[in-house]
C-alpha cells in the first residue's frame, strides 16, 4: 500500500525587524517643493510705485486738510492743527454746494453723451466695410491723440465771437441773425454747452475703441444661435451682446465719470478766454482757485474724492458682489 506524500512545509510569516530602518539613499529622496510666494509678494512690484506715487500725496493732502497751511507756512511758520475747521467752513458755504451740484450735473451729462456716442461708433465700426472702418479709426485716433491745448486753440477759433466758423454758419446759411456776434463764453449756459462739446469730442474715441474691442469678443456662434431661436436685432443686442460686454461697459463708464468729474484743462482754458470764473467754476477749477490756501484746497480735494467714491458706489458694489460669487 503506497504511503501518502508528506505535506509541504508552510513557511513561517516574516517578522519585521525591530531595529531602526536603514537610511534611504540620498539619490532616492524626493526633493522638497519650494512654496510659491503668496499673492501679496507677487503684487509687491506693482504696489510699491502706486503707494509711493499716489499714497504719499493723498496722505499729505489729508494731513494738510486738518491744518492751517498757507503762504506763511511756506516761509517757515509752523502749521497749526485746526481739526475739522476747514471742512466746516467749506460745507457751510452755499457757493461750495452750488459748485458741487454744477460739477455733478456736468459730469453726468457729459458721461451719458460720451457713452451713447461711443457705443454708437463702436457698433458702426463693427458693421462698416474694412476701408471705411480704417478711415474712421484713424480719424478717432487723431482726435484722441491731439494734445489738449492744441485742441482747445482750434475750438476757441471755431467759437470766436467775430471770426468763428460756428457763428458764421449759424448767422449765414442757417439764418440765425442773432448769432452773428454771439459770445459763447460770457453766458454760463452757452459756456457749458461749448465745454460739453469739447469734452465729449475728446472722450468719445476712447469709449469707442474699448467697446469695439469688447464687441469683437462676442462669439458669432452665440449670435447665430439667438437668431435661429427667433431673436430679432434689438433682442440680440439687449439680451446677448450687452450682458457679454457688461464688465467692459461698467469699467469704461466708471472711468468716464471720474474723468468728467475731474475735468480741468478744458474749463480753465475757456475761462481764460473771457468767461466769468465764479459763474463757471467746476470742482477742478475751484480747487485751483484755492491754491494760495493749501489747507482749504486739500479739504476741498478730499471732499471731491468722497464725492467721486459716492458716484462710483454702484460699480464698486457690483465688483464686490461678483467677487463674492
Amino acid at each position: 500500500m503506497p504511503l501518502a506524500p508528506p505535506e509541504a512545509a508552510v513557511p513561517a510569516p516574516a517578522v519585521p525587524p525591530t531595529g531602526p530602518s536603514p537610511p534611504v539613499p540620498a539619490a532616492r529622496r524626493r526633493p522638497r517643493r519650494r512654496r510659491a510666494p503668496g499673492p501679496p509678494l507677487l503684487l509687491l512690484p506693482a504696489l510699491v510705485p502706486i503707494v509711493v506715487g499716489l499714497g504719499y500725496p493723498l496722505g499729505r493732502q489729508l494731513v494738510l486738510s486738518f491744518q492751517e497751511y498757507g503762504l506763511a507756512q511756506q516761509f517757515g511758520r509752523p502749521a497749526e492743527w485746526v481739526g475739522l475747521r476747514n471742512y466746516a467752513e467749506l460745507l457751510s458755504d452755499p457757493y461750495v454746494w452750488t459748485v458741487m451740484g454744477r460739477s455733478v450735473a456736468f459730469c453726468l451729462v457729459n458721461a451719458g453723451l460720451t457713452m451713447a456716442l461711443g457705443a454708437a461708433l463702436a457698433l458702426l465700426l463693427q458693421r462698416v466695410a474694412r476701408p471705411a472702418r480704417v478711415v474712421l479709426q484713424v480719424a478717432l485716433l487723431l482726435a484722441w491723440g491731439t494734445p489738449v491745448l492744441a485742441t482747445m486753440t482750434v475750438w476757441q477759433w471755431l467759437f470766436d465771437t467775430q471770426y468763428g466758423v460756428v457763428n458764421w454758419v449759424l448767422s449765414g446759411p442757417l439764418g440765425f441773425e442773432g448769432m452773428r456776434a454771439h459770445s459763447w463764453l460770457v453766458e454760463p449756459l452757452s459756456f457749458y454747452a461749448v465745454a460739453t462739446v469739447i469734452v465729449v469730442w475728446m472722450s468719445v474715441p476712447s469709449v469707442a475703441f474699448n467697446l469695439h474691442a469688447a464687441l469683437l469678443q462676442v462669439p458669432a456662434e452665440t449670435m447665430e444661435a439667438a437668431q435661429l431661436d427667433g431673436a430679432g436685432p434689438a433682442q440680440r443686442f439687449w439680451r446677448v451682446t450687452v450682458p457679454m460686454v457688461r464688465p467692459v461697459l461698467l469699467v469704461v463708464a466708471l472711468l468716464q465719470v471720474i474723468w468728467d468729474l475731474r475735468v480741468f484743462t478744458q474749463v480753465h482754458v475757456l475761462q481764460r478766454g473771457g468767461a466769468p470764473t465764479r459763474d463757471t467754476h467746476l470742482l477742478g477749477t475751484y480747487i485751483y482757485s484755492l491754491a494760495k490756501e493749501f489747507s482749504v484746497a486739500g479739504a476741498m480735494a478730499t471732499i471731491m474724492l468722497v464725492l467721486t467714491l459716492a458716484l462710483t458706489a454702484f460699480y464698486l458694489r457690483s465688483v464686490l458682489r461678483d467677487e463674492e460669487l
